[in-house]
């Protein structure tokens, strides 16, 4: 199976007062379309920063990160942004939903900024991401498994052909917790989308095709779910 994402030997270090941090050094993997790949790991492991690297939001010192074929660090700032509105759909830990959208133009903001604005299939988003009688609300209006529900919602619109999670149920308790997963598991199915998910949980991370575990910024094992 050709493989949608190809991360090979990154490495990535910042600056402190005390020398360069080195966060992540030599990590490589792949990840297919339609996979689903859970990162796990300790607090400071470089799980956020790996996926910030492969979002195009840093740049690596070293290694590569190819999406499709498109080798992202050498992409100018503008085009990086580009593939990102038009190929990558990202979940943050914190939401980041526009508080001056209201839940419609929020859920919808991802697609149109990409061209893909579809009313039909936002209209079965909403629905089935039980905010269809939100829509009218702002974000925070809504209860915080709402507001996850619409960022994940959000990132889905513009069927990105990579989906990438940042602990996205870390703010929510356990039952609902499960219940976004699985929704969001459904819809990434149905869109064809690949997942990479940054979590905690090792119960969510073992509903996912895979795992990867990040240790002192190397992975440390790759393992299929149960």
């Amino acid at each position: 199976m050709s493989q949608l994402l190809s991360v090979e030997t990154l490495s990535k270090s910042y600056p402190t007062p005390g020398g360069r941090l080195h966060v992540l050094g030599g990590v490589s993997f792949s990840l297919a379309p339609g996979r689903m790949l859970a990162l796990t790991g300790e607090s400071g492991s470089g799980k956020s920063t790996l996926l910030h690297l492969v979002g195009g939001l840093d740049r690596p010192d070293s290694g590569s990160v190819r999406l499709a074929g498109t080798e992202i660090a050498a992409l100018p700032e503008r085009a990086r942004a580009r593939l990102r509105r038009e190929r990558i759909g990202i979940v943050f830990q914190q939401f980041n939903l526009v508080p001056s959208l209201s839940v419609a133009d929020n859920l919808s903001l991802q697609a149109r900024l990409a061209g893909r604005h579809d009313p039909a299939w936002e209209a079965e988003l909403a629905e089935r991401l039980g905010l269809g009688e939100t829509l009218a609300r702002y974000p925070e209006q809504l209860s915080g498994g709402q507001q996850q529900r619409l960022a994940i919602g959000r990132a889905l619109a513009a069927r990105p052909a990579l989906l990438l999670a940042d602990e996205p149920t870390g703010n929510l308790d356990e039952h609902t917790a499960g219940a976004v997963m699985a929704l969001t598991r459904a819809l990434v199915t149905e869109t064809g989308a690949a997942l990479l998910m940054v979590t905690h949980s090792m119960a969510l991370a073992a509903t996912l095709d895979e795992r990867l575990h990040l240790s002192g910024g190397q992975l440390s094992h790759r393992a299929a779910a149960a």
